[in-house]
């Protein structure tokens, strides 16, 4: 738990994963500013949280617009302690059957998008020398995946910035992990597990705990790796998946 005030910034965070690390960190008591590109969605997550959460609108693949959403956020609140970029976009479809355009798509918003939006936090997070960031990497980045090559790409990616990040800014007070979530439950990846009996017996088979994570996991994660108990941890991508990257 949180010794002090804090407030975090959590892209994709009206629904899923976002949804849910918001909502860790918001019953921990942290200012939490939910951020994506659908303002409805975006307010009624807001409203569900409650009043510990505000929900503001960016596009992490518009560059351009990242640095004044960034200087907007920090006149409002006065700072960001806790950055977790969450926001993210997957394509399955078959490796030669993947356009250039569609390829750059899904980097531009998972890897530049990222380190854009940590750039422009990280200039006020040295300024203070403190602040945590968290990615949102993937099993992609553990085993090969087929049919995603652009989304493995990308959090392949994410897993060598979250090294590098750390190396360079810890000393500066600034901790950067990772967590790279298995297979969690949502309505979305249950409906395409049940329609593919094979593929849901090989997930199944080579995950240990012997069941799908919840979200409320993933949460749970992201509270820890944001919170003071923290405060000797850099540089790690941590699994959340019941045992599924080393699983037989």
């Amino acid at each position: 738990m949180p010794s002090e005030k804090k407030t975090a910034l959590v892209t994709g965070g009206g629904s899923g994963l976002g949804y849910a690390i918001a909502k860790a960190f918001t019953g921990a008591g942290i200012t939490t500013i939910i951020a994506g590109r659908d303002q409805e969605k975006l307010n009624a997550a807001a409203s569900a949280l409650g009043d510990h959460c505000y929900a503001r609108q960016c596009d992490v693949s518009d560059f351009d617009s990242i640095p004044g959403f960034v200087n907007g956020i920090l006149e409002e609140f006065g700072q960001i302690d806790i950055l977790v970029n969450n926001a993210g976009i997957n394509q399955k479809k078959g490796f030669t059957e993947v356009s250039t355009d569609e390829f750059i798509r899904i980097l531009n918003t998972n890897v530049t998008g990222v380190f854009v939006l940590s750039r422009e936090v990280v200039k006020d997070m040295l300024n203070r020398k403190k602040g945590c960031i968290i990615h949102i990497s993937s099993m992609a980045a553990q085993y090969g995946l087929p049919k995603v090559i652009a989304y493995s790409a990308s959090k392949t990616a994410i897993d060598g910035m979250t090294r590098a990040m750390a190396v360079e800014l810890s000393p500066q007070g600034i901790r950067v992990n990772a967590i790279a979530p298995g297979f969690i439950y949502s309505a979305m990846t249950a409906k395409a597990l049940d329609s593919d009996p094979e593929r849901k017996a090989r997930v199944m088979a080579r995950t240990p705990i012997g069941h799908m994570g919840q979200a409320e996991d993933i949460g749970a994660a992201a509270l820890y790796l944001a919170s003071d108990a923290a405060a000797y941890v850099t540089g790690v991508v941590l699994p959340v998946d019941g045992g599924n990257s080393i699983g037989f």
